[in-house]
């Protein structure tokens, strides 16, 4: 009888009705929930913003020997105190799925296949792509007048992007390329 009444001992219950406890504390719990730890103890946070719109919602990203542990709402933001919509909700997937694609890709005009391509060479790709529409559609003076713009390439902003990053972008692409169509994803 005294090895049932080892096992009923350890029964959350019976410790319960013992101890005289309302079964909220740690009486409630199995040695084995006891033992049980969440996911991101002994994890590292840091405190970004959602990318996904203008709203700015904050997120504490949790990781562990350089390996993305998940993704929360940020209970500290003063924008959404801990809450994400499904799109902020879903970034831990955004980041891990299996099949993110993770290598550049380009697919030629008229082939069918897409192949890989290192990001270096997809960064000169852009440049020069930019830069050719710039030089064949770049305005000196019209009129007698001094233009100096392009109409051929824009620049669409991230809804994250704070002032000082689009007070630089605006710098760099109005007056370095000589853009005018430049807007962003928060006005949207």
């Amino acid at each position: 009888m005294s090895s049932l009444g080892g096992l009923l001992s350890k029964w959350p219950l019976v410790r319960q009705i013992r101890e005289r406890k309302d079964g909220t504390g740690l009486e409630s719990m199995s040695d084995k929930t006891r033992a049980m730890h969440a996911r991101i103890d002994g994890a590292k946070v840091a405190r970004s913003v959602c990318p996904y719109c203008g709203v700015g919602c904050g997120q504490l990203i949790f990781h562990k020997d350089g390996k993305l542990i998940s993704i929360e709402g940020d209970p500290d933001s003063p924008i959404s105190q801990g809450n994400l919509c499904p799109k902020g909700a879903a970034s831990y997937q955004l980041l891990t799925h299996d099949r993110r694609e993770t290598k550049m890709k380009y697919r030629a005009p008229r082939a069918k296949e897409w192949t890989e391509i290192s990001l270096d060479r997809a960064m000169d790709m852009v440049a020069e792509r930019v830069w050719e529409s710039r030089k064949r559609t770049f305005v000196h003076k019209r009129n007698g007048a001094t233009i100096n713009h392009t109409t051929a390439i824009c620049h669409l902003g991230g809804a994250t992007l704070d002032n000082e990053e689009n007070y630089l972008i605006r710098k760099l692409f109005t007056l370095g390329l000589g853009m005018v169509c430049i807007s962003n994803q928060a006005r949207i």
